[in-house]
Parts: C-alpha cells; structure tokens; sequence
C-alpha cells in the first residue's frame, strides 16, 4: 500500500489538483463550506477551543478556517533574548548539522542545501557548516508561520518545483523532496547571522502568503524569482521574534537554516518532537 500512494505520486497531475482544490478552499460557499469544515474538524480532531473563532459558519471559505488565528495569549512567547522560539506548530522531522552542504531528509536520504535555497551557492555559503531544522506542519495544525527570532529581511525566493506530499512516508521515500518542491526561501538578517526561513509546499497546497508580499505562489512560469530588500531605511522590513511572517493555504513543512557556531538546539528537542508555536527551540551560543 505505501509503494502504491508512492507511485500515485509520482503519476497523478499534482499541480492541476492543487490548483483546483486551491480554487475550492477559496470560493465563498455557505452551508456547503460549513459542511467541509465541520467534516475536516473532526476527521482531524482539530481542537476549535484555541481558534479566535470556535464555529464552522463563522468562516466564509475553507481558507479562512485553515488559517486561522488563534486566540490571544494561547501561545505564550519565550521572550528570553538568549533564546529562539518554535516558528510553528507541528512536528520536528529532522534537525542537526549541515554537513558538506547536506541535511537530512530522513533516513538514508540526504538532499543539497544549495539546491534547496534556489541553486546559488553564494546564498548557501553563509550556512555551510550550520544547523538546521524541518518542521512537518500536521493538516490539524495552526498554519500560520512566526519569526523564530527578531530579523530584518533581505531577500525572497520563489522556486517552482513539484507538488509531493511533504508528510513522513513521503520524505522516507522520494529523493530530494524538499529541494524539488515548490518553495519559497526567505532569508533574514538576525543577531546570530543570516536566517534561512524556507515555506516548502505540497500537494493540494494552494498558495503561500508572506506578510509584505501577499500570495508568493504560484507565479506563472518555471523560472526562478528573486527579490532583494534594504538593511535599512523607512522601507526596511523588520518583523519582530514570534511576529507573524506567513501563511500556508492547506498544510506543509519548513525549513531553517542557521550559520554555524551560533547556536545550540535544546536537548529535548529531536526527530518526533511536537511543536508548538512561541515554545523555546534552541539557545544563543
């Protein structure tokens, strides 16, 4: 059975049944959106006490219910300047070091950290030898994305790719999955160095959405987008440790990238951690 929802993968017209169930997840619906929001509530055992907003008929579309927010307070930030905070709920996938300009995918399986920040060695550079983090994002999870810690953006990178399936069977058995992915790669300037924040989609993943920049994808074409923003300056973009940075439009993973030397991830956190948004990840060295 998992060889056979592996194949189905790799054949099934992954972008056009994203696009289209994209297109439903957006439309206004009434009764028929309510439907599919009380059906995906508790197919996923989704806990609406956290949300601002607890009713499926408080939501016009299934968007707006994917992305809620939740209410104030229910996911304290660890404010402590020393340390870096979970950007989202979900689970740890992998973490560790860079190591020859590889992370790992899962078992036995490596991908190129050039390859997934876009293919420019010199973005990759600065986190040679660093750590990293994936963070699987649950279909049941909070699907806002937040600053792990304070930083100044310095460029955006859209990179179209494919559409897999990003949960834990995919990563175990398609090579290089979250470089072949669509994605988009944001990289910060923080107090330790550059961040990277990478927003990886998936199958059935309609769009992902930046706080300055709106819906990022899917631009039309093949080709790689880049954009650059100032250090400084009134037109410098600034987002504040556990502010909101993204979105996800149905569920995915993300990636971060740090430079080496500059910290260390705490010692509960590991492969199979559950995550929650704000918690403490990791300490300044």
């Amino acid at each position: 059975m998992d060889n056979l929802k592996i194949t189905l993968q790799y054949l099934l017209p992954k972008h056009l049944i994203s696009r289209l169930v994209g297109k439903l997840a957006a439309a206004k619906l009434g009764w028929f959106t309510h439907f599919l929001i009380n059906r995906f509530i508790k197919a996923y055992g989704i806990n609406m006490a956290e949300a601002q907003f607890e009713n499926a008929e408080q939501y016009a579309s299934f968007n707006e219910f994917f992305t809620r927010p939740l209410k104030d307070g229910i996911r304290p930030l660890a404010i402590e300047p020393h340390i870096i905070a979970h950007p989202v709920d979900g689970c740890i996938s992998q973490l560790g070091s860079i190591v020859q300009g590889q992370l790992v995918q899962a078992k036995n399986h490596n991908y190129s950290l050039q390859a997934l920040l876009g293919g420019d060695i010199a973005t990759a550079e600065p986190f040679m030898g660093g750590e990293f983090a994936t963070i699987y994002l649950a279909p049941k999870d909070y699907h806002r994305i937040h600053m792990p810690i304070t930083g100044t953006l310095r460029q955006m990178i859209y990179v179209p790719g494919d559409l897999f399936s990003v949960n834990p069977l995919t990563a175990e058995n398609v090579p290089d999955l979250f470089a072949r992915n669509e994605r988009v790669v944001t990289i910060f300037d923080t107090e330790l160095g550059p961040m990277a924040l990478v927003l990886v989609g998936a199958t059935i993943v309609a769009s992902i959405e930046t706080v300055w920049a709106g819906t990022v994808t899917p631009p039309a074409g093949k080709h790689v987008f880049r954009w650059n923003y100032p250090a400084h300056g009134k037109t410098a973009i600034t987002l504040e440790k556990g502010a909101e940075m993204g979105r996800f439009k149905l569920g995915s993973t993300v990636v971060l990238a740090f430079p080496a030397n500059k910290l260390q991830f705490l010692a509960e956190q590991q492969a199979g951690t559950v995550t929650r948004m704000g918690e403490p990840f990791a300490k300044l060295n």
